[in-house]
């Protein structure tokens, strides 16, 4: 399948994209319809990945993306991966031109763990 033009584009998180995909695959299913290869390995992609739910997750997005030196790319990253550590929080802001302070990861842990 070749992709012609881009419609319409909005960021989604993870768990949002693991429901979208179980719609497809039910309705895949309920069509008897094959499911392609690339399908397949996006479903059990999703399903490993996805921590939360989708209203969780987005919640969590809207929370995070209230705070300062938070940009909406960062919110949806922190939102899917869910770290746990500042380790962890500290690599998704490693490409950043700044870098935070143990007050301000701990406060983002707070938010993230409050939403898991």
């Amino acid at each position: 399948m070749k992709v012609k033009a881009v419609q319409s584009e909005e960021k989604v998180t993870l768990p949002e994209v693991r429901e979208i995909l179980l719609r497809v695959e039910a309705e895949r299913l309920g069509h008897e319809r094959e499911m392609s290869y690339e399908l397949r390995r996006s479903i059990e992609h999703a399903n490993l990945l996805a921590k939360t739910t989708p209203e969780k997750a987005t919640a969590l997005v809207e929370a995070l993306t209230g705070m300062e030196k938070m940009r909406p790319e960062i919110a949806y990253r922190i939102a899917n991966l869910m770290p746990r550590s500042r380790d962890e929080l500290r690599a998704i802001y490693a490409k950043e031109r700044y870098s935070l302070t143990g007050d301000e990861l701990d406060a983002i842990l707070e938010i993230v763990l409050a939403h898991f």
